[in-house]
Formats: C-alpha cells, structure tokens, sequence
C-alpha cells in the first residue's frame, strides 16, 4: 500500500475509534492540566471488583498477596529526564551502536506508534496522528512526580483518535510497589473500556540514582513487580504491560516466569531485529522499541500484531 493509502486507512480507523469514544465518553475520565488527577474526580473503579484481566483476555482472581521489600529512598534529581530507556545506553553497549534493526514502521503488522515524557514538552498531536497508530505517555515516577505536560501527552492523542497509554517509572528504591501502583493510577494511569485507552504500563529498567538493581535482590525485585501488577490490576481490572529490556530482567529479577502469563511485554532492544532474545517465560513481545529517535518524536515504538487486535487490548485490556 502506498504511503497515501496507508495514511488515509489511518484515518478512516482513527475515526470509527473516536465514534466509539465519544459514544461511551461517560466512563472516560480525564486528567487535570497539570498531569494529575482531577481535584475531587473519582477514578474509575475495576468494573470486576477482586478480578482482572490477563494479556490473553482471560478473568482471574487477583492475588492480595503483598510483600515487605526494602526501602532506601534517594533523592531523584532529574525524574523530568526518567523515560522509557533513558538509563539504556549507560548499560547496554549495543545500544550506542549505530547498529539499528531494519523495522518498517509502516509496516503490518508492526503498527507504529511512540512513547513520550516531559522530556518532548506539549506536541502537536493533529501532525503527528497521521504517521502512527499509538502512543504512550509517562504519567509518574515513584510516589514523587507527575509528568507536568501530562494532559497534552495523554489527551492529544485521544483527541485525534490515537489509542494512547500512559506509563510509570519504577523506583523501587522509593516505596513499595503496591504505593507506586496506586500513586499511578491516582495521577493518571487508570484504565477505562473504551477502545482507545491501552492497559497502563510499568517502566522497570536500570537504576538511574544508583545501582542498577535498587539494591534488591532477585526475589525481592521480582516480589515489588508481582506487587505493582496485582495492585494495579486490582484497582482497574486489567493487568499492567511491563517494560523492560533482556538483560535488565536477566540481572535483576528471579526470572519469574508467570509474568507472561498475566502481563504484556514491552521489550526494549535497539540493536536486534525481532526484540532480540525475549526474558524468561515470554514467547513473544506486545510492543517493542526499536528505537530512541526517529521521525516522530519521542521513542520509536511497533504493536505486534493488526489493529484490530490493538483495539482488543484498548476494550478489554
């Protein structure tokens, strides 16, 4: 298809999407301008109370199951500069190579789409619409900020009938992964039905205060995760996407397996074709980014698999 047919298939679905929005904008609950929680607004509460979904649609009794894992705050002097894979380079080697994987963004089925954090400012989402098919937004970092050009970032794409995300950036080293879940979702990360909002996302990769793993060890980490994703997924009925890349995962966790069955992934890797080598128990990637730049702003990012199925995960998590 022609980079014209392909713009204007684009839009054709961006406008069945926002129909489908705008039909059930009564559950859609929106952000205030400075990136947190309206003032007074609810957030939405798990339409199965107790129950969640998983990455394969299935409804599953969610583990109350929470874990005393050790707390060293540190003072975060730059968390405007934490996005997704900004401590990459710094570990990954591979990742500073001019090297990159031959991706066609346009491509099916790598849908294209990006990441953004306050590190991009306010964008101008109706020039960017055309080009990709989805976005993720940081919304928080540890139980100490909110991502100040939020609303631009989550409701810009909305408006244009993006399915847009939003993101949190792990500091485990801050508070227990339960608090973190709950300060995301209260300032933003919330979940709704409606087609056009994909399940909220945890960002866990290196240490950038400190030493890589937060000074956790494997099970420790892999109990601040497992606490995350069942606190997140008992307030919004859907399991988070997590995002990482292999070799943090290898480094830092237990290598858990049972996340694969519950969350899906977001796998970072700049330098192999296909994500590269996947971490323990995944046997394929959700998103994966392929990129740090490119002709969008932002992180370069690709959904594997049609729209139709991005659309799934946009209802039903």
């Amino acid at each position: 298809m022609s980079p014209l047919g392909i713009r204007s298939a684009r839009s054709s679905r961006r406008l069945a999407v926002l129909a489908l929005a705008l039909a059930s904008a009564g559950a859609v609950l929106l952000p205030a301008t400075s990136g947190t929680a309206a003032a007074g607004a609810p957030v939405q509460a798990n339409p199965h109370p107790g129950y969640a979904r998983t990455v394969s649609g299935q409804l599953v009794k969610v583990d109350t199951t929470r874990h005393n894992t050790p707390v060293h705050p540190t003072v975060a002097t730059h968390p405007q500069l934490d996005h997704m894979g900004s401590t990459i380079p710094a570990h990954e080697p591979a990742a500073r190579s001019a090297a990159r994987p031959a991706v066609a963004p346009d491509s099916v089925p790598q849908l294209p789409g990006i990441d953004v954090s306050a590190y991009q400012g306010n964008l101008d989402w109706a020039g960017i619409a055309p080009n990709i098919d989805f976005s993720y937004a940081k919304a928080s970092e540890g139980t100490y900020y909110t991502n100040p050009d939020f609303y631009n970032q989550y409701v810009g794409p909305y408006d244009q009938g993006l399915i847009r995300g939003a993101y949190h950036f792990a500091n485990p080293n801050d508070s227990s992964g339960s608090a973190q879940a709950d300060y995301f979702v209260d300032n933003g990360g919330g979940w709704s039905s409606d087609g056009q909002t994909l399940p909220g996302m945890l960002d866990i990769e290196y240490n950038p205060y400190g030493s890589e793993c937060y000074g956790l060890s494997g099970s420790q980490m892999t109990s601040w995760i497992w606490d995350f994703a069942n606190e997140y997924a008992s307030r919004t009925g859907v399991y988070p996407v997590i995002y990482s890349t292999t070799d943090w995962w290898n480094t830092c966790t237990s290598d858990d397996t049972n996340f694969a069955d519950y969350d899906p992934l977001f796998i970072a890797n700049y330098a192999a074709s296909g994500g590269g080598t996947l971490p323990p128990g995944w046997g394929y990637y959700t998103f994966w980014q392929y990129a740090d730049s490119g002709s969008e702003p932002g992180d370069q990012d690709v959904f594997n698999g049609p729209y139709s199925q991005l659309q799934v995960l946009a209802r039903n998590g």
